[in-house]
């Protein structure tokens, strides 16, 4: 009896067996660190860049039911979303797109989203951001590169791929302390002044924006790298001068030794 059973049993097994992998092979690609809230708004990729963002919005549930939703401009998403108290929400699966990027260039990648995780922070864009949230921000990207194989130096703003439309996130955002923990490029405390005939312009090409709107890269430069939030002052004809001061120039030159392994 058992032996006319057995190979019905075995493909019973079997079939199972298969119909466990593939949901495994098709559940979402997820975070053990976040809690999973999915959003409709995405479409399928592969990640090498880690893009921030701050909300701009009042709260913490304003911001998840826009990006489960839609704001102004039509629909809007992110991978993870993470409250000032240092909750994560994952909204969109890892190999997904998300709509957050938008039109942008970082080196020479023209699709970000294609290209991207992105992070939203709770944050209105005016206020420093809490302990708690970076504390939790440093875990999440731990473990997404860890996971997913992304550079850790590869770590960037909203505005540094798009500086003509984005400033989030704020010059409050304390990129110093997530370079400390190992991710983001980082100029040297004790870099030198930059030598004759260093080419600024090429240097941050090589850090990866996006020249073809010179001012507006600087601007996005100062902001991450110095703490400056202002744009650059226009001169008499509107147009905004690309103007490198000696600090400019120190921090470019370093970062980009660094970039060569000098």
């Amino acid at each position: 009896m058992n032996r006319h059973r057995a190979p019905w049993v075995r493909g019973v097994a079997l079939a199972l067996a298969a119909t466990l992998l593939s949901a495994c092979a098709n559940a979402p690609q997820r975070s053990p660190l976040a809690a999973w809230s999915p959003s409709p708004n995405h479409d399928a990729r592969q990640a090498q860049v880690i893009v921030l963002h701050h909300t701009q919005m009042d709260s913490f549930d304003e911001a998840l039911a826009t990006l489960k939703s839609a704001n102004d401009h039509g629909r809007v998403s992110a991978h993870y979303l993470i409250a000032e108290d240092g909750r994560i929400v994952q909204l969109v699966d890892e190999r997904a797109r998300a709509w957050h990027a938008g039109v942008g260039r970082w080196r020479g990648m023209g699709d970000l989203n294609d290209a991207s995780i992105g992070i939203e922070l709770d944050n209105d864009g005016s206020e420093p951001f809490a302990e708690a949230q970076i504390d939790a921000l440093i875990r999440l990207l731990d473990d997404l590169c860890t996971r997913l194989a992304i550079p850790r130096t590869a770590v960037i703003a909203h505005a540094d791929l798009a500086p003509t439309r984005k400033a989030d996130p704020s010059a409050q955002f304390p990129w110093a302390r997530l370079a400390a923990a190992g991710f983001s490029e980082w100029p040297r405390a004790e870099a030198p002044p930059a030598p004759e005939g260093f080419d600024p312009v090429l240097a941050l090409a090589l850090l990866g924006y996006d020249t073809g709107n010179l001012p507006a890269a600087l601007a996005a430069f100062r902001r991450r790298f110095r703490g400056i939030e202002a744009r650059l002052a226009t001169d008499v004809d509107g147009a905004l001068p690309a103007a490198f001061d000696d600090e400019d120039r120190r921090l470019l030159f370093d970062l980009q030794q660094q970039r060569l392994g000098r």
